[in-house]
């Protein structure tokens, strides 16, 4: 078979303004960025608000493993498959991480003949979106030290006689907006800013800082929960910089810098439009990452794809546990649409991963004893994916199970998984997917049955509502939605939430932060859990995003290279043509 990239090079195209007019835009709503890419003005928003909702599928997984359990494959074959059954669908993705498609992970466009293209514009910058979430995320940071270094050079006094604005009096020890980069580079976890030569302070106030990956920064989230550009604006006022030697809290609005880091994403805040490889209109909007963010689509691009198409196809990043979840407690809230069907992709690999009788690590090579028939490990790790499937009858969802098939899979041991899927409940149903081998013609079953599951009607339950106090949101996610017996906060943590609910944010949502290898805390703990505790190390206000980030266990919110990346396999060749991109 060939590559992905050879597939996508190999298929051909349909200029990006047709794919547009199919969709249902109109022509002064698209500016092109090329042949096979294009911006949604966000007018089409105003004019398509009357418009009936579509159905919204969220796309999600079994706890996952270092082998990839084809969840964006999963998605685009949905939709190709939809499209297939002469249903008017669009498909709805994150933006991918350079950090990712340069470190472990790779590419993110799907794969096979279930992919976005051309997947090297998708994977390799797209249209500058994450681009301008860093510049306007470290706008801020520069506003930060600047202002620092001007209020502390003459003194506060001397400041605001020079300059007529009032001094924030800034606390040098509890500036909370760190730097950001789209790159993983663990040496930047923890820096020093503001170091000065012997006797100089031209540089600036030194002062301890760090930075976060790009796809962690809090204007990602708002990026992808705000509504309009007016309510972009609005939520990037509400940041909370850092705070005075009062300990108040001082936001972008007193740094006066908000509206400048609106300006800087005024493009963003535009979705891009690309197409699968069967020439359904595709929706690419915000930043991956449900570990250390919510990691869903963003509400606008789903606005948009459900007024025009029958079914919307979105995909939650990692297991149901997070990407899932936060699409229901926190961006279903945002955007008042609550999912109508959950699509769990599992694996025969991966169900025997999860089965905790096998040693697998990121990088490592994959054991040939995973893909021959073991009965006992698929039966171990079905234990993952009944916890994935009652985790989302928690929220009142019906499911539908997507089986994605590899060459090496036992014909029996789908069918087994498959019929033990069938006796857990007519709320759940099940389909084996060829969608990577096969297109939209491969996930024509698991087309036809989400459809079905998409009729039934259902009260959509989130776990928590916003006048439940900050910690009983937190013991609710740990116990009921992962099966945890409690949580233990550290001190700091237990400081922070005081803090939060004497300055009035009890009412946001939260967000967890936690390895996504493991329903646990702990990525080494496998199968389906109960019992245990979340370790919450530190708690951070998103004020703008609208939720207080809970870092649970060992996180890191700037991810590391591995000892061979994936960009050593990358280059270019004399015709331009980009080689080793997968």
């Amino acid at each position: 078979m060939h590559t992905d990239i050879e597939i996508c090079r190999q298929t051909p195209l349909v200029p990006i303004n047709d794919v547009a007019t199919r969709a249902g835009f109109l022509s002064d709503e698209v500016q092109s960025q090329g042949a096979y890419k294009a911006k949604i003005s966000l007018d089409a928003l105003s004019r398509l608000n009357a418009n009936q909702s579509g159905k919204l599928v969220v796309v999600t997984a079994i706890t996952p493993t270092p082998l990839g359990e084809g969840k964006t494959v999963t998605t685009i074959g949905l939709a190709q498959g939809l499209a297939k059954l002469e249903r008017s669908v669009m498909a709805c993705i994150r933006q991918p991480s350079m950090g990712p498609v340069f470190g472990v992970k790779g590419g993110a466009a799907g794969g096979g003949y279930s992919q976005v293209a051309p997947m090297e514009e998708l994977n390799l910058h797209l249209t500058g979106d994450i681009h301008a979430v860093t510049v306007a995320h470290n706008l801020a940071s520069a506003a930060i030290d600047a202002r620092i270094y001007h209020e502390q050079r003459e003194g506060y006094d001397a400041f605001e006689a020079r300059s007529g604005m009032k001094a924030l009096r800034i606390d040098i020890e509890r500036v909370v907006w760190k730097r950001v980069m789209d790159h993983n580079d663990r040496a930047l976890r923890m820096v020093t800013v503001g170091r000065n030569a012997p006797n100089k302070t031209i540089n600036g106030i030194e002062r301890q800082d760090g930075f976060d990956i790009s796809a962690a920064s809090e204007l990602m989230a708002i990026l992808a929960l705000a509504s309009n550009l007016a309510d972009l604006r609005e939520r990037i006022g509400r940041i909370v910089l850092a705070y005075d030697l009062d300990g108040n809290p001082l936001t972008t609005q007193d740094f006066k810098v908000a509206g400048a880091m609106t300006v800087t994403m005024k493009d963003a805040i535009e979705p891009t439009l690309m197409q699968t490889l069967e020439g359904v209109p595709t929706l690419i909007h915000a930043g991956p990452f449900a570990n250390i963010a919510h990691g869903n689509s963003s509400i606008i691009a789903d606005n948009l794809a459900t007024k025009l198409a029958e079914f919307t196809i979105t995909e939650g990043g990692f297991g149901s546990d997070m990407g899932f979840e936060k699409a229901c407690n926190i961006k279903a809230q945002a955007s008042g649409k609550a999912p109508d069907c959950a699509v769990v992709v599992a694996t025969l690999r991966g169900l025997k991963a999860n089965s905790g009788l096998y040693d697998l690590r990121p990088g490592q090579a994959i054991p040939d004893q995973l893909y021959q028939p073991d009965h006992r490990a698929l039966l171990e790790g079905f234990t993952n994916l009944k916890w994935h499937i009652n985790n989302v009858r928690k929220y009142g969802v019906p499911a539908v199970v997507a089986i994605n098939r590899f060459p090496q899979d036992s014909e029996q041991e789908l069918q087994q998984l498959a019929q033990w899927v069938r006796e857990l409940g007519d709320d759940v149903d099940v389909a084996i997917s060829d969608a990577f081998a096969k297109g939209g013609e491969g996930a024509l079953e698991l087309a036809q049955k989400v459809v079905t599951q998409c009729q039934t009607a259902h009260p959509f339950t989130p776990l928590y509502t916003s006048n439940m106090k900050l910690e009983q949101k937190l013991l609710t996610l740990a116990e009921v939605g992962y099966g945890a017996a409690s949580i233990t906060l550290s001190d700091a943590a237990k400081a922070q939430l005081k803090l939060f609910n004497e300055q009035g944010f009890g009412n946001l949502a939260v967000c967890m932060a936690k390895t996504p290898l493991s329903i646990t805390t702990d990525s080494a703990i496998k199968g389906a859990p109960t019992g245990f505790d979340v370790p919450i190390q530190e708690l951070k206000l998103c004020a703008g995003a609208g939720f207080i980030y809970a870092l649970c266990g060992n996180v890191m919110t700037m991810p590391g290279l591995p000892d061979k990346p994936a960009f050593m396999e990358l280059d270019i060749d004399a015709n331009g043509d980009i080689i080793g991109l997968a």
